[in-house]
């Protein structure tokens, strides 16, 4: 299934970084950002985090909730999470069904070659539960927050 803007975003229900389960739904009525992002506690993660918690105050004034998944366990999110002092929730999605859904997951180029990987990307899912924006790949993780906080206030 592709993401479409203006289509109804695929539901989900995963585990967070304290076992609780979170569903896309528990977020009806606010925009939300769901990032995927292949592994915690790496640089190019690090970077992209980080940038999503130094813009945390201008998101919440947005009544945006960022939620980041990878397929990462809850323990590794936790570490990352006070390693980083990270504001928002992260996903574990070991199965990787919720990134198949969303075109987070399949073939990539890493290093010139081809890989089957997670695809660094970000949905922003409207307070009615449609796709308002969808970037299939994020070429500058450190960048890219900014970049979803300026559509976001457009």
């Amino acid at each position: 299934m592709a993401i479409e803007e203006g289509k109804a975003a695929p539901a989900f229900t995963l585990t967070d970084q304290n076992g609780e389960k979170v569903a896309l739904k528990d977020f009806k009525g606010k925009t939300v950002v769901v990032y995927f992002y292949p592994k915690d506690d790496t640089p190019g993660c690090t970077k992209e985090a980080c940038s999503f918690r130094d813009n945390q105050k201008a998101f919440d004034l947005l009544d945006t909730v960022i939620l980041g998944i990878s397929p990462d366990a809850a323990e590794s999110h936790t570490k990352f999470i006070e390693k980083f002092d990270l504001p928002f929730t992260l996903l574990s999605d070991p199965g990787k069904k919720v990134m198949e859904k969303y075109g987070a997951w399949g073939e990539k180029m890493m290093y010139g070659k081809k890989t089957i990987g997670v695809i660094r990307s970000t949905t922003i899912v409207g307070p009615n539960g449609k796709v308002l924006k969808h970037w299939k790949k994020v070429p500058k993780a450190a960048d890219h927050p900014e970049k979803v906080l300026a559509f976001l206030q457009s």
